[in-house]
């Protein structure tokens, strides 16, 4: 008993925890299974990397700061049936996180853009990728008196950068100053996903300065996936299916979708 603690606290100095924690179970399981030793040392240490990169993912999950836990699996593509199921799963691939590539989705209020990065963030999660997720007025508050320092690098460390909202109101020059500075720090370094209810070419009523507007554009879009969803309200679909709800476009709604891959 005195090498089985002995081998506890070697184990606990090597940060090998939760192995240190089922020794003497393991220890015993493999005695009545007649163990040889390398499969004695494959499931105890399986058992360590399992809890690690469970405890990875909780802390992954924890610092993204996502509003929500929804999956690209839950989205109903039926009710937006233009939209590209294909691309979306394509995405899921997380090649574009890998070459540091950007996704856009573009579209009126309530068809899904926030659900669909939400869900490519958790998918992005789960594969190992650092996350945060926030919105344009969050930046221009957290950043208003300077791009330096920890509140800077919380929107540049991420893997992946979720900002949500683009467009629901105008910013000034200040806020413009410092989002242009995490794009550009982010700029073939780390992935961006990023919705808006403006079209590109309605960007010079958020942004103050319509070459600094375009400056963004430059580097967001430069590899980029845009992905322009067009139709009713996902949020409202039930309440349309119940009749509870009609909107004004839904007896002429002829919903279209766009994708549009860059790489110059």
């Amino acid at each position: 008993m005195l090498e089985l603690e002995e081998l506890r606290l070697i184990l606990i100095e090597l940060g090998l925890s939760r192995s240190a924690e089922i020794l003497e179970s393991k220890l015993t399981s493999a005695t009545e299974a007649n163990y040889s030793y390398l499969a004695f040392g494959k499931d105890l240490l399986s058992h360590e990397l399992s809890t690690r990169r469970e405890r990875a993912f909780e802390v992954r999950m924890r610092t993204a700061g996502l509003p929500s836990k929804k999956r690209i699996s839950d989205f109903d593509f039926s009710f937006c049936p233009s939209l590209d199921k294909a691309v979306i799963d394509g995405l899921c691939s997380l090649a574009f996180v890998a070459t540091s590539s950007n996704v856009v989705l573009l579209g009126p209020p309530g068809v899904g853009k926030s659900h669909i990065a939400i869900g490519l963030g958790m998918e992005a999660i789960i594969g190992g990728y650092s996350v945060y997720f926030t919105t344009l007025s969050k930046i221009a508050d957290d950043l208003s008196y300077g791009t330096s320092g920890a509140r800077f690098r919380k929107y540049i460390t991420p893997k992946v950068l979720i900002i949500d909202e683009i467009g629901y109101r105008a910013i000034d020059h200040v806020a413009s100053n410092v989002f242009f500075e995490v794009i550009s720090a982010r700029y073939e370094t780390g992935s961006i996903i990023l919705t808006s209810n403006k079209g590109f070419g309605e960007w010079s009523e958020i942004f103050p300065d319509v070459i600094q507007a375009t400056a963004i554009l430059d580097r967001l879009l430069h590899h980029c996936t845009v992905i322009n969803i067009k139709g009713n309200s996902y949020r409202l679909r039930d309440r349309v299916a119940q009749g509870i709800y009609t909107s004004p476009q839904a007896a002429a709604a002829h919903r279209q979708g766009e994708v549009v891959t860059s790489e110059r």
